[in-house]
Order: C-alpha cells, then sequence, then structure tokens
C-alpha cells in the first residue's frame, strides 16, 4: 500500500510519525509541523483511503491501517520512531502500541477512539451515506464536532480538506472503526504513552478516554479545556508544548 507522505526536518534526526483524522489529511498538522521540525525528522502521512494516499475498495481493518504505517517505516528505512496519532490516527496508534512495539520509542494519541466496535452501527450508518450522498453530506456535522461554536478561526480550508476526502476511503475507515476493540490489550502497552482529551469532545468523549489512559501503563493524561475533538487545529498553543515535553 502507498502511502503519501511528507517529510520535514532534518533527515538524520529522530523520526515522529503523525496521523490525521478520519477525513483528514496531512495538511491538518500545519499547526505542528514547523515546531516538530525544529526538533525531529517530520513524516505527515495521509492513512489509505485519505489525501495522496491508494484507496482501495473497502471494507478496510485496523490491521490494514497499522500495517501501512509499518510498511512506511519499512519503505523509508526507518528502524524505530514516534508516533503521533490524532483520532482515527490515534487508534491506529494504539494498535502499533500493542502490535509493533520493538518499531516505536514514544506514542502520543489524541482523543482517540478505542473501542469504537461498541457503538459500530453508528460507524456502519455514516459510511453508508457517504457512499450514497458523497462527504458533502457530513462535512457540516463533523465541523460541528470537530470545532466550538466559538472558534473563531477559517475553517474553510478544513472544509475543503473534508470534501476532498474520497468518499470509499472515508467509508471504508469508518468500517474499519465499525471492528475496532482495543481495549484488552491496553495493559499490555510498554512504550511511553501520553494521552490528550478534549473536555468537550462529543465525538470522542473525554469520559471513554480517561479510563482509556488508566489502563496504560505509566501514561500521561492530558485534558484540554474549553476544546472540542480536533485540538492540535484548535489549540495548537496548548498542544504543541505537551508534544515537545513528550517526545524529547
Amino acid at each position: 500500500m502507498r502511502l503519501s507522505y511528507e517529510e520535514t526536518g532534518p533527515a538524520d534526526a529522530p523520526v515522529v510519525l503523525l496521523g490525521s483524522s478520519l477525513g483528514a489529511n496531512q495538511a491538518m498538522w500545519a499547526p505542528q509541523v514547523d515546531v516538530l521540525a525544529n526538533r525531529f525528522r517530520v513524516i505527515a502521512f495521509d492513512h489509505r483511503g485519505h489525501g495522496g494516499s491508494e484507496v482501495p475498495d473497502g471494507p478496510y481493518a485496523i490491521e490494514d491501517l497499522g500495517g501501512d504505517v509499518l510498511e512506511l517505516l519499512d519503505t523509508l528505512e526507518v528502524e524505530q520512531a514516534s508516533y503521533v496519532g490524532i483520532s482515527l490516527g490515534g487508534a491506529v496508534g494504539l494498535w502499533l502500541a500493542q502490535n509493533a512495539p520493538d518499531r516505536f520509542h514514544r506514542f502520543a494519541v489524541i482523543c482517540p477512539p478505542s473501542n469504537p466496535a461498541a457503538t459500530a452501527q453508528v460507524w456502519l450508518d455514516r459510511a453508508t451515506q457517504v457512499r450514497a450522498e458523497g462527504m458533502q453530506s457530513v462535512v457540516d456535522a463533523t465541523l460541528a464536532r470537530w470545532f466550538l461554536p466559538d472558534f473563531k478561526a477559517d475553517l474553510e480550508p478544513v472544509r475543503q480538506m473534508l470534501l476532498a476526502c474520497p468518499p470509499e476511503g472515508y467509508a471504508a475507515c469508518l468500517e474499519a472503526l465499525s471492528t475496532t476493540n482495543l481495549l484488552p490489550g491496553l495493559a499490555s502497552i510498554t512504550a511511553p504513552v501520553l494521552v490528550i482529551t478534549a473536555d468537550s469532545d462529543t465525538s470522542i468523549p473525554p469520559e471513554t478516554v480517561v479510563p482509556l489512559a488508566a489502563e496504560i501503563p505509566g501514561a500521561h493524561l492530558e485534558i484540554i479545556e474549553n476544546a472540542a475533538h480536533l485540538v492540535t487545529y484548535s489549540h495548537p498553543d496548548v498542544v504543541n508544548p505537551l508534544l515537545l515535553a513528550h517526545l524529547g
């Protein structure tokens, strides 16, 4: 699987991978890339079915998405990296932490769904909707989950990013979430993990993330106040220092 990616920062620096939210592409990391690239070789990638990556027919599974990341590391000849992921990218990070611990130094998982299979029909219904009606049918609802009403920044670039997401890729990743339960393996994670949640996240509510952090040995939990789901975009002034402190 060929994943689209962009590298920033010194070629000989420690590697940090950035895994995006469902429906987003590597451009969503613009508030983080330059800051991280002062210290790291930053590789922001698009999940399969998103951005410039290939779009195979669905359904996908979390093993597919995690395997794509490992294949990317192999392609880049990177033995070990750290990983930062939000939303879908956070779920992929938890899978990698459980299934490929030898390839990663540290993880930061932001608003991660740990057991989306518990609400499988919600994801499957949205997949059906997007295949039938296109991305325009979910954009407004997605933006309402991602940002609080009083967030004043221009969201048109984010809207266009969502509209550009291939409907099949989006739907197939929803199907991957519908079969994902990462809870049983959390206690086996050995890498240092930073878990970030947002107090007003209606997409992945904090009451589902806080217990997740408690199950990961030694995990550090941060709750961002007055924030909705896409905290990397809305609150980089809070998130970026947390990432830098954790990644070392």
